[in-house]
This record gives C-alpha cells, sequence and structure tokens, in this order.
C-alpha cells in the first residue's frame, strides 16, 4: 500500500506531472497475480483519487469565481500539462490489468467498462480533449459574466428568475426580455464557439474509428444497456403520452391567467385568477441550509447526519454572486470521501428543488464510501440522477413548516402540485435538447449555427407546441445556446428523463411504503457501479425503460395526484 500519498488536499492540490509521475510508474512496474491483485487495485485507488480530488477542488475554483485569474490559469495548467500525461498513465494500467486476465470480485462491470475505455482510448486525442474542455470552460466564461441592469443595479441571470415571479405580468415580460436581449449580445460568441467545438468532436470521433461523436459518445458514455434507437422510442412516446398531458396544463394555466396565449414569460409560475404571489420560500442560503437540514432529518437520519457533515465542514456554496458560473452541481472529493454542493440560491423555490437534487448525489458520495476500489464508484448518470430526482420526491412531504422546511398550508399543496406539473413540462423540453443532439452528431450540417437554429425550432414545435413565442424569432431558435449541457458535457440529457422515470416508480413505491422505498433506494445508492442499469434500478424498486406504456402509468399517477392537491 503506498504509504507516502499525502491525505490533506491542500498538500496535493498544486502537485505536478513529476510529483505524480512515480506512483503510476511504480504500478505500472509491479507484477500482479490472483493473490496480489486486490492490493494493487487499492494503490491505483489511491492514486486515482488523489488525482481526482486535484481536478474536482481545480474545477471548482474556477466555478466559484470566474473572474479569478490565478484559478482558471492552475486549472488550465492541470487539464494542459498534468491531465493528459495521466489519462496516458492510467491507460496503461487498465491495459496491464485487462492484460492479466484476472477477474477480481466486485469489478465484473468496472472491468467491462475499463475494456470500453481502452478500446476508446487514443493519445492523439489526448490534446483535442483538452482543447474541448477548455472550450467548455470559456462558454462557462461567457455566460458567467452575463447581467442586466434593473432599477439601476447589476443583477445576474440567476436573479432574474425572481422577477420571473411577479404577479404583474408586465414586469416578468420586461426582465424577460432583457435577459433574452442580453443572451442574443452573446449570439456571435456562442455561435463562434459552436464552429469549434463540433468539428473538435467529430474528430475525436473519427480518431477513436467511430463513424460520428455520437457512436463515440455511447462508448464513451459506457452506455452498454441501450441505444440511439431507444433514445428514439423514449422520445416518441413522450411525444405521445406527456406532449398531450402538458399541453393540457399550459391551456389550464392559459385559462387561469385570463390570457389568449401562453408567453414565456409565463412559464415560471402557473398564477390564478387571484394572482397570489410567487413563493418565496427563504431569505439566504444559510436559511436555506437550515430548512433543509431539517427535512433530511425527516427523511431518514442517516441522510440527515451526512448534510450536518457538509454544513461543518463548509462543503455548501449556494448563493448567486457576479462572475460565479452558470448552474448548480454535486461533485466528490474522492481522497477525502466528501461531496460539495454548488449553487446559483436566489431566494425562489426552483432553490429549493436544487438543494434537494444536489443533495441527493451528494448521498450517493456517502453511500458508496465503502466501496474499496475507484472503479466502482463509477455511476452512470442515468442511475446517478435517480438518486437526485428520487430525492426530490422522497423529501417532497417535508416541505412542509409542521416539518421545519419551507412551506405552509396552501402553499404547500401549491408548491407540490406545481413540481409535478412541472415534471410534465421537463419531459418534452428533455427530448427536444436530446433529439437537437442526435441530429447535430449526425448531420454534416450540425455545426452551421444557422442549421441548428432551424433544427432547434422544428424540435420545440413537436413537443412543445402549448407556447406562443410569436415576434421572439431569434430568442426562439437560439433556446440551444441557454442548455449549458449542450456545450459543456454532450449527450449528458436523456439521462433526466430516464431517471426521471424512474424517480417517479420510487416515489410509487413510497406513496405505499415510505420506509421500504427510502431503504431500497439507500441499498441501490451502495452498489455503487457494480451492477448494471437494470439491475440497478430493479434494487431500487423500479424499471429501466422506454416505452409509452410504463410512461403512461407515471402520467397517469402525477395528473391524478395534481388533482388531489389542487382540490
Amino acid at each position: 500500500m503506498f504509504s507516502t500519498l499525502p491525505t490533506d488536499y491542500r498538500t496535493f492540490i498544486h502537485w505536478t506531472w513529476p510529483q505524480i509521475e512515480p506512483y503510476y510508474a511504480e504500478l505500472a512496474a509491479r507484477a500482479i497475480d490472483a493473490d496480489h491483485v486486490e492490493a494493487w487495485l487499492r494503490d491505483w485507488t489511491a492514486i486515482g483519487k488523489t488525482v481526482q480530488e486535484i481536478y474536482s477542488r481545480l474545477h471548482v475554483a474556477s466555478t466559484l469565481n470566474t473572474a479569478d485569474e490565478a484559478a482558471e490559469k492552475a486549472y488550465h495548467t492541470f487539464l494542459g500539462e498534468v491531465l493528459p500525461r495521466v489519462e496516458e498513465a492510467e491507460q496503461a494500467l487498465k491495459r496491464k490489468l485487462l492484460d492479466s486476465g484476472l477477474n477480481p470480485p466486485g469489478m465484473e462491470i468496472p472491468l467491462r467498462n475499463l475494456r470500453a475505455e481502452a478500446e476508446l482510448y487514443r493519445e492523439a486525442n489526448l490534446p483535442l480533449l483538452t482543447e474541448d474542455r477548455k472550450l467548455g470552460t470559456q462558454y462557462n466564461k461567457i455566460v458567467g459574466a452575463q447581467s442586466i441592469t434593473w432599477n439601476g443595479q447589476a443583477i445576474t441571470m440567476q436573479q432574474v428568475r425572481t422577477i420571473l415571479h411577479d404577479p404583474d405580468r408586465a414586469v416578468r415580460e420586461r426582465a424577460w426580455r432583457l435577459a433574452s436581449d442580453r443572451w442574443l449580445a452573446d449570439r456571435a460568441a456562442i455561435n463562434d464557439l459552436w464552429r469549434q467545438m463540433v468539428p473538435l468532436r467529430q474528430q475525436i470521433a473519427h480518431n477513436a474509428d467511430h463513424p460520428d461523436f455520437r457512436s463515440y459518445s455511447w462508448r464513451n458514455r459506457l452506455r452498454f444497456d441501450y441505444t440511439p434507437d431507444n433514445c428514439l422510442e423514449f422520445h416518441a412516446a413522450i411525444e405521445e403520452v406527456v406532449v398531450p398531458a402538458a399541453t393540457r396544463r399550459y391551456d389550464r394555466a392559459r385559462r387561469r391567467l385570463g390570457v389568449e396565449t401562453l408567453r414565456p414569460w409565463d412559464l415560471d409560475q402557473d398564477r390564478d385568477p387571484l394572482n397570489l404571489p410567487a413563493l418565496h420560500p427563504f431569505k439566504d442560503g444559510a436559511e436555506l441550509i437550515e430548512k433543509t437540514a431539517a427535512i433530511f432529518r425527516h427523511v431518514d437520519p442517516q441522510l440527515g447526519e451526512y448534510y450536518a457533515i457538509m454544513r461543518r465542514e463548509g462543503l455548501l456554496d449556494l448563493d448567486s454572486r457576479i462572475g460565479k458560473a452558470p448552474g448548480g452541481y454535486c461533485t466528490e472529493f474522492t481522497v477525502t470521501g466528501r461531496p460539495f454542493i454548488f449553487m446559483n440560491s436566489v431566494g425562489v423555490r426552483d432553490d429549493v428543488r436544487t438543494m434537494l437534487h444536489e443533495a441527493g448525489h451528494a448521498f450517493h458520495v456517502f453511500e458508496t464510501t465503502n466501496l474499496p476500489y475507484l472503479q466502482q464508484l463509477e455511476v452512470t448518470m442515468e442511475f446517478a440522477e435517480v438518486a437526485s430526482m428520487a430525492m426530490e420526491l422522497l423529501a417532497a412531504p417535508y416541505l412542509s413548516d409542521r416539518f421545519g422546511g419551507f412551506y405552509t398550508g396552501d402553499d404547500y399543496a401549491r408548491d407540490r402540485a406545481e413540481h409535478l406539473e412541472r415534471m410534465l413540462f421537463f419531459w418534452p423540453y428533455m427530448a427536444v435538447v436530446d433529439a437537437f443532439q442526435h441530429w447535430t452528431y449526425t448531420h454534416t450540417e450540425g455545426s452551421d449555427p444557422a442549421a441548428c437554429d432551424a433544427k432547434w425550432a422544428e424540435l420545440m414545435r413537436r413537443f412543445m407546441p402549448g407556447l406562443d413565442w410569436s415576434g421572439l424569432d431569434d430568442a426562439y431558435v437560439t433556446g440551444w445556446h441557454r442548455k449549458q449541457h449542450i456545450h459543456r458535457s454532450p449527450f449528458y440529457y436523456v439521462e433526466y428523463g430516464l431517471a426521471q422515470l424512474g424517480a417517479v416508480q420510487v416515489w410509487r413505491n413510497a406513496l405505499q411504503d415510505q420506509a421500504g422505498a427510502l431503504a431500497a433506494y439507500r441499498r441501490a445508492l451502495s452498489l455503487g457501479g457494480t451492477r448494471s442499469l437494470p439491475e440497478l434500478y430493479a434494487a431500487a424498486g423500479a424499471k429501466f425503460a422506454f416505452d409509452a406504456g410504463t410512461l403512461r402509468e407515471a402520467v397517469d399517477l402525477i395528473e391524478s395526484t395534481i388533482a388531489q392537491f389542487e382540490a
């Protein structure tokens, strides 16, 4: 066992390749057999976790303040000078283990994944992958610098969300148009990045002997349990089952608002004829932390303790501020054995949902800390997102102030109904994003922003026909600019749609037996990446599915429950 590896990240956060390389060299030189392979895997895990924590901490620093030049430089230095060498060394160890023919217990699925990664590896792609990450960072920098002036004050694009909840429709429209204009001001810059991204990604695929980046991504994302055709089947099921349900909800919103058509600035809240004020469940990040801590203690004492650890150890950065990267995420500090949650909270109820979501990922980290090998921790997003989306639903009964949560009686019912409604709205939007990417990387015009604009508009008409975008053509067709997954994590989005279907099934079980459903949920999380997707879903009490029948059962449950809350 490596005895010289430090465990305090402050010791190794700025390690260079010469400090890392000896550990990989020793592992590459060491003979392995059935009696020693487990010790060898533990040492590989130790250096691999060290490198992963360096990456995670440098990435976090670059997102906390996109204007921090030192943090950006450190991150880019790691990407350019260290990570390619690490990937090369990792490839050699993967090949060494595979060539040994050894099959250590618990490594069946990880070995399958390692074979795929080894087959995909090309040294020529290392600088291209680095360049792709840098282009993603440039997208972050463009978006992170965006702000608008509202009542004489600069506010972030995330803070615009609070204004989009205003009961005054004219106020919402003005804020929406200002934000839209700010996005369009960066249209040329984002288009320029896109013209670089797509050919670069296609070249990466061709270098790895794949016909296109979709095919490459399928193997790169370790998608063994479903195919692109399954995704197309899922899109069709959404069009058949969910689009009509979502359209019914859009029409209801239109009637309650008393307007002729539903416009984009009407989407953030389904307002009723009384024009009730928007829900603002908390004032700041401190209150968000306090109330979610109470919720998780009610969901499960152990989950509550996990969250308390994050709170004590400063593993939550939640408030929005200018210069902070957009979005929210949970990452893992692998040596420390801790998750870290990043958010842009501004006091709206979406922030509560994001907190529950990212906490689900954090709980996944805690539940897998006992797995001995780093390779067993690799859980593909199709199930990782079940961890997060199911937590939104498992925690939902405790959002009431009776449990220390955020809402009083009517507001609680209103929030629950509208959360479920948004789930119906999400599947069609997910289909737009996923279908857009299928088209982008299988058509020669996929790098042409004008062709992308046209395709996005076509998909919006197919999956989201209930919204009126008349007079907003530029904003309508450039919706793909505003979905960061398309730019920074290509093909990472259908996972949310599949996982939402799994999460609804976990919730269905919880309606009958909350404790039993939660026990199955935690048991499934603890398996990490040691089982196939169908097996992980089954462990959680769900079915891994794409068909209209399974989707219809979920939609029926959602619609009937909404009706109960609205009654």
